[in-house]
């Protein structure tokens, strides 16, 4: 078959080369249409019982994830320039296309009974700026009055002011959210710089949005450094501009492919999908290095380069459709996970390392085919150089020190079980962004001042109707918002029973101490008071209870604690809700933002695992698939797996947690690891018939042969994956860091343990079953008749 598959690719040169330009141009038009996502994504499947109860609630109440939060501290505001010049700010902010309310100490309202209409109405309490100081003093003692707006726009000990912009959901979950969230902070950029006051931003559309802009210009910046760090080593390694310009040529297909088929797919640029472009190139390097190395020993070994190419593609062709195979395989795994951006990550990622596989393995024997085959000194890496003298190193190691070798991986597996013995699963909302970025300093500001921003939303379903304004209803409301308040990671609560106590305060002419939930008879009095669901008007209401009085909700805003503290507030806050709603007559769920990350958290987390337990046994398949033989198997996963130990030992020392954004590396890593075994054991195979069945021959020849892969591959992709490093997202740095890492102790101990381990097992190991497979990478030596295929430099080949 791969000589079919040579004289396809050598003799019909130009048809695939046009065939792949056409392909290229129509994948580069698509990628022009690959959008950013705003909104966001659910993390659990849509028929998960926390979901859905979600779903139910945004149905009945509106999106819990649509407000922007801008703070600011000033001891001052009650004076008169001050508070108008915010007053001019919030009057502006609403007038911006895509802010649909604000609330902010300049704007909001007092309940006051007019008895003439027996209703109670809303009054703006500053509907224009205060005229002069003496009624902005007014204004500061009816705002101070009203507890309903204490520790909720303002904190009265602290000097800290709260202003809220509801933002249209539409606008929020598209690309016009930019505009809307930029002209928001321009327009309060400068009231900071005239004002001389300091401006804090928060909230989930707030932060989502900057974290798209951040994830924008973090892709394009890995993949220049991508491209330069390859193009850097692959001159470094092959001492030619050929063997650079030509597979960065090939990158940029391959990255052109890769955003095109996510256009295609219909998925947008997420935090995954956006290391993508970069992840691609570091991979198409890889497959060009393998390829090149082939190329560039076996011309200096019979100088004819018709024979070389035509032996790269036979020689390399399966090795390298198993080794991108495998590393397919660890992003192919998180597509069990039911959850739609690790989905859509592992199915682009693994369909391109398959195409990236296609593309090298045609384009760089075609593109050398047209060059005049290398010369002496663009090979003298084979025989010089300081892979050369690492890899003579191995050898001597390998050969008489295979003891110390043993010892010093007996001591890595201690190491890394007490390592990762300490491991410990947390995670935050935000927990991707930088302790040091201005959104989690003003995150901290909004805690500090007005105990967090992140919603936690419990409902109470009276299984009734009117059962909300039943007075022993609210009563068990107040009670439980009591028992809120003990919480100190909790904001002040907001219901039902904060409305109808400001309703009880404005009933007696807005005197604070009224500010209590009423007694039977007030409530029947009050009750021709409150506005229905009749009017198709929308009043205060309808943020609380739904139109049949039967289900309501109680609003609290929390701290970014992590996973556990949201666990463990959620198992104390139960059986103390039982004990105020008795669960035979009430249903009372928690929910919001907060609830169903800690759910998808720990879903993911499970899931994860289980993608990672699914690499293990699919990469292990192909591996008996290759070398058919259980103890080789076992051999090529050891070198591969005490890696991944290693790692979970590294996360253990440096406290890095178990988290979805770093536990995903594992199953990455180990399918980009066991590329080096693979390529190990299939040449060792074929030293083993070309030596008789020589096994120390056999294992240092091979370990000489591909050993310059080892070492060349190795460093492109510890490098390649370091620059995420630079990135401003805690799970993209913990990425480039523990992949590197990884990749890094699997390249040491697949050149030094691998050949150590089948020296001293040697006949135990090296079975008939191994050197008899099912599939041979190296079964056919016979060198394909290119006879009548027009190379440039036939003649050189000829004299050669």
């Amino acid at each position: 078959m791969w000589n079919s598959i040579v004289r396809l690719i050598l003799r019909q040169r130009i048809t695939i080369l046009f065939v792949i330009a056409f392909l290229t141009a129509f994948m580069g038009y698509k990628a022009t249409q690959v959008k950013m996502q705003y909104e966001s994504s659910s993390i659990l499947p849509e028929k998960d019982t926390t979901n859905r109860i979600y779903q139910r609630f945004i149905k009945q109440f509106g999106q819990d994830g649509t407000v922007m939060f801008i703070g600011i501290v000033d001891t001052r505001l009650f004076r008169q320039t001050h508070f108008n010049a915010l007053f001019d700010l919030t009057d502006s902010l609403k007038k911006i296309q895509g802010v649909s309310e604000i609330v902010s100490i300049t704007r909001i309202y007092n309940l006051v009974k007019n008895d003439s209409l027996k209703k109670f109405v809303f009054i703006p309490i500053t509907p224009h700026k205060p005229a002069n100081q003496h009624v902005l003093d007014s204004v500061k003692t009816l705002i101070y009055s009203l507890p309903f707006y204490e520790g909720l726009v303002y904190n009265k000990s602290t000097s800290a002011y709260l202003m809220a912009l509801t933002l249209d959901k539409k606008t929020v979950q598209s690309k016009d959210r930019v505009r809307l969230i930029n002209a928001i902070k321009a327009m309060v950029d400068r009231f900071s710089e005239r004002s001389k006051i300091d401006v804090h931003y928060s909230g989930l559309p707030f932060i989502r949005t900057l974290v798209a802009k951040k994830l924008e210009g973090e892709m394009k910046l890995f993949m220049v450094l991508a491209l330069l760090i390859s193009a850097i080593f692959l001159y470094i390694f092959f001492r030619s501009t050929k063997a650079v310009i030509f597979p960065m040529l090939i990158v940029m297909i391959s990255v052109t492919w890769a955003l095109g088929m996510m256009a295609i797919f219909g998925y947008k640029i997420t935090m995954l999908t956006s290391i993508i472009p970069p992840l691609v190139i570091v991979i198409a390097v890889e497959n060009c290095i393998f390829i090149l190395n082939k190329y560039h020993y076996e011309y200096s070994h019979h100088h004819n380069q018709a024979k070389a190419l035509s032996r790269v593609i036979q020689r390399i062709g399966v090795a390298n459709l198993l080794t991108n195979a495998a590393t397919a395989t660890g992003f192919a795994a998180f597509t069990i996970t039911n959850n739609k951006l690790l989905v859509e990550f592992g199915l682009i990622a693994a369909i391109n390392i398959m195409v990236i596989y296609v593309l090298s393995l045609t384009l760089v024997p075609i593109f050398f085919s047209y060059l005049a085959p290398p010369k002496s000194k663009y090979t003298k890496h084979i025989e010089e150089s300081l892979a050369k003298s690492l890899i003579d190193k191995a050898i001597i190691l390998v050969g008489h020190y295979r003891k110390s070798i043993y010892i010093v991986m007996g001591v890595c597996i201690v190491v890394g079980i007490i390592g990762a013995m300490r491991l410990k699963t947390k995670g935050t909302i935000v927990d991707d962004i930088s302790t040091r970025d201005p959104i989690y300093k003003d995150m901290i500001f909004f805690e500090k001042h007005f105990k967090g921003i992140m919603p936690l939303e419990i409902t109470v379903d009276t299984k009734k109707k009117k059962g909300v304004m039943n007075l022993a209803t609210l009563k068990r409301i107040d009670r439980l918002q009591d028992t809120l308040k003990t919480y100190k990671e909790l904001s002040k609560p907001l219901s039902i029973v904060e409305v109808i106590k400001t309703a009880k305060q404005a009933f007696y002419a807005g005197d604070v101490q009224f500010f209590s939930l009423p007694d039977a008879n007030e409530l029947t009095f009050m009750a021709g008071y409150i506005p229905s669901f009749k009017s198709k008007k929308r009043s205060i209401l309808d943020n609380f209870i739904d139109s049949n009085y039967q289900v309501t909700r109680i609003s609290v805003q929390m701290a970014n604690v992590g996973t556990h503290k949201i666990d463990s507030i959620q198992k104390s806050l139960r059986p103390k809700i039982d004990s105020i709603f008795n669960p035979a007559k009430y249903v009372v769920t928690m929910t919001g933002t907060s609830v169903v990350f800690l759910k998808g958290t720990n879903f993911l987390i499970r899931n994860l695992w289980e993608s990672i337990a699914l690499a293990v046994i699919v990469i292990a398949f192909l591996l008996a698939f290759l070398f058919t033989s259980w103890r080789m198997i076992l051999i090529s996963l050891i070198p591969n797996l005490i890696p991944q130990l290693m790692t979970a030992a590294l996360m253990g020392f440096a406290g890095i947690p178990i988290k979805p954004s770093t536990i995903l590396i594992f199953s990455i890593a180990l399918g980009i690891s066991v590329d080096n075994s693979i390529q190990f054991l299939s040449r060792y195979r074929l030293q083993l018939k070309q030596t008789g069945h020589d096994i120390p021959a056999s294992v240092i020849s091979a370990l000489r042969e591909t050993g310059y892969s080892m070492i060349y591959s190795s460093t492109v992709l510890f490098f390649g994956f370091g620059i995420f490093v630079l990135s401003t997202f805690g799970g993209t740095q913990a990425l480039g860091f523990l992949i590197s890492f990884t990749l890094l102790v699997a390249g040491l101990l697949n050149m030094f343990v691998l050949p150590s381990m089948l020296l001293t097992l040697d006949e135990w190991s090296t079975t008939k079953a191994f050197e008899e497979p099912l599939v041979d990478i190296y079964e056919d030596q016979t060198d394909v008749d290119l006879e009548g295929v027009d190379f440039k430099h036939d003649e050189d080949v000829k004299n050669n």
